[in-house]
């Protein structure tokens, strides 16, 4: 093939990248025009990205990369629930959660909740439903959470396997109504514990009705 004619098929595709990237716009996606990641960390990445809007004008977003994580609502034996109290670093206070923890590369969501039950309370669940999935803080973060139902939980024949940080950690059984009045009275203020008991009271009220 001569130079012309590759230069040709060249715009061709140029053409047709150009055309694809105006249909994209059309539909309110912006077009990415530099990616950067300023930080890789241990438990998420930061990234600078320069875009242009459907408008033409440009701008910064700065996106929190994370893995994605699953939170588990134990219930007891009792029809009560199991939460953790935990020192938080990032607001300097210990704070009333369900069990909690972020995926390892390529995990499923389901197994990890089975881990993390089992490291943070001892037990283990016999039944486990998936309630739904959220985002988080998508202003800013792609990190999803997937809320499980925990039904059937036994003790863990290991026990409970805190990890570094995690010796602390202590269990709080509770109703389910008792977490709703905890939640008004603003001892719980986790925005994923929130989320998961209110989605646990409302399955088993349909499931029980």
């Amino acid at each position: 093939m001569t130079k012309t004619g590759t230069r040709e098929m060249d715009n061709d595709k140029r053409t047709e990248q150009g055309k694809i990237k105006k249909e994209k716009l059309s539909v309110g996606e912006y077009e990415l025009v530099k990616h950067s990641k300023i930080y890789e960390g241990k438990v998420f990445n930061v990234v600078v990205d320069d875009i242009r809007y459907p408008s033409g004008n440009h701008s910064i977003r700065e996106v929190v990369e994370h893995p994605g994580g699953a939170v588990i609502v134990p219930v007891l034996p009792s029809g009560k629930i199991l939460l953790v109290e935990q020192f938080r670093y990032p607001v300097g206070s210990r704070l009333l959660e369900l069990p909690a923890g972020k995926l390892d590369p390529n995990e499923d969501p389901q197994t990890c909740a089975r881990r993390e039950l089992i490291e943070e309370t001892g037990y283990e669940a016999n039944k486990l439903l998936e309630l739904s999935t959220i985002y988080t803080t998508p202003g800013y973060s792609n990190e999803r959470l997937w809320i499980f139902l925990a039904e059937d939980v036994t003790p863990h024949s290991g026990g409970r396997r805190p990890e570094e940080g995690e010796q602390t950690m202590t269990l709080h059984p509770v109703s389910l109504a008792e977490a709703a009045e905890m939640i008004v009275r603003k001892e719980i203020i986790d925005g994923k514990t929130v989320t998961g008991i209110f989605l646990a009271t409302e399955h088993l009220r349909r499931k029980n009705r």
